[in-house]
């Protein structure tokens, strides 16, 4: 009884230290995309589409990265964003192949859509699949080359 009441003990620990996980499992990511396109008509800015799960250590070394500093600030500046959980690879399948795929070569993956829903730029490649190991730096640039390659296609 007390090897159990230590184990849930340290679970309880550890997913409080974690805590919160970047991709919340019970939204409507449908819905999410819906009311990003109209918040970016509105403001007229791209949305950004981050595919990733909680159980990816790499979409948590991105949504960490994107959280703080120059990628926070570029993010908040330039986007509407929409995390879009794919679980194990079973949720939200109808959205990843809406937007051609993007998680085929692993995630997290990004999408940037234009105000009218047309794809600006997709990772097809696998592009952000080893972001714990990507830079702070390394993650700016990525972005930073990829919205204002979207920019032009506006």
């Amino acid at each position: 009884m007390r090897i159990a009441l230590s184990a849930l003990a340290l679970v309880g620990t550890l997913t409080y230290a974690a805590g919160p996980m970047p991709y919340d499992e019970s939204r409507d990511a449908k819905a999410d995309v819906r009311q990003a396109l109209s918040e970016a008509r509105q403001a007229n800015v791209p949305v950004l589409l981050i595919f990733g799960a909680n159980w990816c250590e790499d979409c948590r070394a991105l949504d960490a990265a994107l959280s703080r500093g120059r990628n926070a600030e570029l993010v908040k500046s330039e986007y509407k964003v929409v995390k879009v959980d794919v679980g194990r690879f079973d949720r939200n399948t109808d959205l990843d192949t809406a937007y051609g795929h993007p998680t085929k070569k692993g995630i997290p993956a990004a999408v940037i859509l234009s105000p009218q829903n047309e794809v600006l730029y997709a990772s097809r490649l696998g592009e952000l699949a080893d972001a714990r190991n990507m830079s702070e730096t390394g993650i700016y640039d990525f972005f930073r080359k990829v919205t204002d390659d979207a920019k032009k296609k506006r």
